[in-house]
């Protein structure tokens, strides 16, 4: 492979998440063709990034203050929480601009292979939150895996006897997509989530 701190760059690179050893070589040689003010702002902005986001003290979704700005805002419904594996999560439900209630952002996925359990994540407080009284649904948008599958299983059996209505988000068939390229657990939740239409 490479010498010293084109090697070092390349193994930092590789570390990321969706970085395999090619890409990393790709983006590796291409910050060492970049020019140097580029490759400063990009080290500026990640050094910028630690030392400025942290987590919402409320709902631990990325901020830059103690609560994020969807917790600060006066106009979001405390009725409802949405729960979420991770901030990215957050971002994927606002662009539907379909909920206007909170969010909380577990911060992952109970995952026994990677010895992640409940008390990894930020189930407790989830749980403190419940407690006022205020809330009266939680949506559980955890991923439609066999890890985040598992998670809405537990919210759901540790908030069912708490009075509040506990949902999880449908699934299904994508817009667009045609029938006989569906898998046999996608066709089923559209089976299972279908609705009456007309009379």
């Amino acid at each position: 492979m490479y010498e010293g701190a084109v090697q070092d760059l390349i193994d930092e690179l590789g570390r990321l998440p969706g970085v395999g050893p090619k890409s990393a070589q790709r983006i590796a040689f291409h910050l060492l063709a970049a020019d140097a003010a580029d490759v400063r702002r990009l080290a500026d902005a990640l050094l910028e990034v630690k030392a400025r986001v942290r987590f919402c003290e409320i709902c631990g979704n990325v901020a830059e203050a103690e609560r994020c700005r969807i917790c600060s805002d006066p106009r979001r419904s405390d009725e409802v929480i949405c729960v979420v594996e991770e901030p990215k999560d957050v971002v994927a439900v606002e662009r539907t601009r379909e909920f206007r209630g909170r969010y909380h952002v577990l911060g992952g996925a109970i995952n026994p292979i990677e010895n992640v359990g409940p008390d990894d994540l930020r189930i407790k407080e989830l749980l403190t939150r419940l407690a006022d009284g205020r809330v009266q649904e939680v949506i559980l948008a955890t991923d439609p895996n066999v890890e985040g599958e598992a998670t809405a299983t537990y919210l759901a059996r540790l908030i069912g006897p708490m009075a509040i209505t506990v949902s999880r988000l449908a699934s299904g068939l994508p817009v667009g997509g045609d029938l006989e390229y569906a898998d046999e657990v996608t066709l089923g939740r559209a089976f299972e989530g279908r609705r009456v239409v007309g009379r």
